[in-house]
């Protein structure tokens, strides 16, 4: 009876690590598709408003979980300043000058970031295996970055601040962690946290706004819902499912997310796959490979 039951919970791992791989992986084709009939920050504040309240009437109404007291909102607004107002805000932006496969392999490099700039702001020392790690992540989205560069599928621009949302994420985590959050309800935190950096957003969306450049037609609504239902919420829970059984194995998962991306970019909006796209997902996959080694060694 013991093996049929490791095998059922084996299963559901793995399954979990296939669908959170895969929905992780379609955040930046999502945003291309919304791209083409909306502002970013248009597509964004939807995005957040709709994950946000889902999330506050989950736990607030249905679980009955408690509301942030005092020093936590404090804490919660500098999460989602960190964690929506600087990464996504600024990853939308990229998405419109990036491929979404590039947008996806960017992504998968943010646990090198998250060892890198823990290392510093702990002061702790920094192995050379750390450095290495990143120098192959960026050699890798070089790679996949070079013939995009070349057929207008990316700009220098559009990388320059990709990989800023990336190192804005990377902060947000380290400093969600560092937090104490007094038991307060994970849906609560990420609630709140989306919806506040939604308002950080506002002034931003106020003052580039244009009318006629949003139309708000399907292409719109099947962005907007998928990454705030199937992205903001549901890649999450799998994400935190995969957590709280073995950390440094969930971790592992993120392999996956670069080949999703490109695939799925491939063929939904039919951005080009090439050798250079190969080795440049190698790269990456073996700078990640590299960076959670060190970190597997060090707890």
């Amino acid at each position: 009876m013991l093996p049929i039951t490791n095998k059922i919970k084996e299963f559901k791992i793995i399954f979990a690590g296939l669908i959170f791989s895969f929905l992780w992986a379609s955040a930046s084709t999502a945003t291309k598709i919304g791209l083409h009939a909306a502002q970013p920050f248009v597509i964004s504040i939807f995005r957040f408003i709709i994950a946000g309240s889902i999330m506050l009437f989950i736990s607030h109404i249905v679980m009955t979980k408690r509301l942030p007291q005092k020093k936590e909102w404090i804490q919660i607004s500098i999460y989602g300043l960190f964690n929506i107002t600087f990464y996504l805000g600024l990853y939308v932006i990229a998405m419109e000058k990036v491929s979404a496969g590039l947008g996806s392999l960017a992504v998968a490099t943010n646990p090198v970031f998250i060892v890198l700039i823990s290392a510093i702001w702990l002061s702790h020392k920094i192995k050379f295996k750390n450095i290495l790690s990143l120098v192959l992540c960026f050699i890798g989205v070089f790679l996949a970055a070079y013939p995009l560069l070349q057929s207008s599928f990316a700009t220098p621009g559009g990388i320059l601040i990709l990989v800023t949302s990336m190192i804005a994420y990377s902060l947000g985590t380290i400093y969600y962690s560092k937090q104490n959050w007094n038991g307060l309800h994970i849906l609560t935190i990420n609630g709140w946290q989306t919806i506040i950096g939604a308002v950080f957003l506002l002034p931003v969306l106020f003052l580039t706004y244009q009318a006629n450049k949003n139309i708000f037609d399907s292409d719109f609504w099947f962005s907007t819902s998928w990454l705030a239902i199937a992205v903001s919420i549901g890649a999450v829970q799998f994400w935190l499912y995969l957590l709280k059984i073995n950390p440094i194995k969930a971790s592992y998962w993120l392999f996956l997310c670069p080949i999703f991306g490109f695939l799925i970019a491939h063929f939904m909006v039919k951005e080009p796959l090439t050798l250079y796209t190969l080795f440049g997902v190698v790269f990456v996959i073996i700078g990640l490979y590299t960076s959670l080694s060190v970190d597997k060694k060090t707890k």
